[in-house]
């Protein structure tokens, strides 16, 4: 199978309730099978200042939506901050059986969801959570993203937007450069979009947060997608700031 083939392959479900069912492993009692964690990138340790700056206080009981939680651990490390009103998804039914059983002691929900269509109410979240999920949908062309690409990217996207709460915001952690990823998440209307440069120190891996705000006049009936293509805005760094083991750059559109 072409290499273009096998990333088009992560947007199914197919795909990863076999992957997931493959790398179970059984506990010592020979009895119950269990799934280990696993971080495609960026541990918690690295990103817990880009979640403590943004997350709401614990107290509020915001609703934390999850999206395509994996087998990763952020929604446990999520909680143990304190926020325990989580709904983490995932299309696979394998993972979301493994995780509802490792994680049976937390007070949270897990559900069956595609995230291209989400059964869920309409302005129902405070704070969506993407890390990585995104990324597994895109494939080929940067600059020209084929078709699937912009069908499935598009429609999660609209997803979040629909689901989201006036004044709630999306998270979402990429290795992606803002430049390829703005584009495919600008939405007129329903959200301010910026970007903050994440590595444990200077010259490290860089990873990016974005923060989507979603208006707080948001009309959830008419959600504007751009046309992607090679000539959309560029952006630029327009202020830095540090805080512990984290450098931290806004990206805005550019003047």
């Amino acid at each position: 199978m072409a290499r273009d083939e096998e990333l088009a392959e992560l947007a199914h479900p197919q795909f990863w309730n076999e992957r997931y069912s493959s790398e179970k492993t059984i506990k010592q009692d020979g009895i119950q099978e269990v799934l280990d964690s696993f971080e495609w990138f960026g541990d918690f340790a690295k990103l817990r200042p880009f979640f403590l700056k943004h997350l709401p206080d614990s107290t509020s009981g915001s609703h934390i939506l999850q999206l395509g939680c994996g087998n990763s651990t952020l929604t446990a490390d999520i909680y143990n901050l304190g926020h325990t009103n989580q709904t983490s998804v995932d299309f696979s039914q394998v993972v979301i059986d493994a995780m509802q059983l490792k994680y049976s002691s937390l007070e949270t929900r897990w559900r069956v969801m595609d995230v291209r269509q989400l059964e869920l109410q309409d302005g129902s979240v405070d704070v969506a959570i993407d890390k990585g999920t995104l990324d597994a949908m895109i494939h080929g062309s940067v600059w020209d993203p084929p078709d699937d690409v912009r069908s499935n990217v598009g429609q999660y996207v609209d997803e979040v937007a629909r689901v989201l709460k006036p004044g709630g915001q999306w998270l979402y952690i990429t290795y992606r450069q803002p430049h390829f990823m703005k584009p495919l998440l600008t939405r007129e209307g329903s959200w301010d979009l910026s970007v903050e440069v994440l590595a444990e120190d200077a010259g490290a891996f860089e990873y990016f947060g974005f923060i989507m705000k979603k208006h707080l006049n948001a009309d959830l009936g008419h959600v504007t997608a751009p046309v992607v293509g090679k000539d959309e805005a560029t952006l630029h760094v327009h202020s830095s700031s540090k805080i512990p083991g984290m450098i931290l750059a806004n990206y805005d559109d550019a003047e």
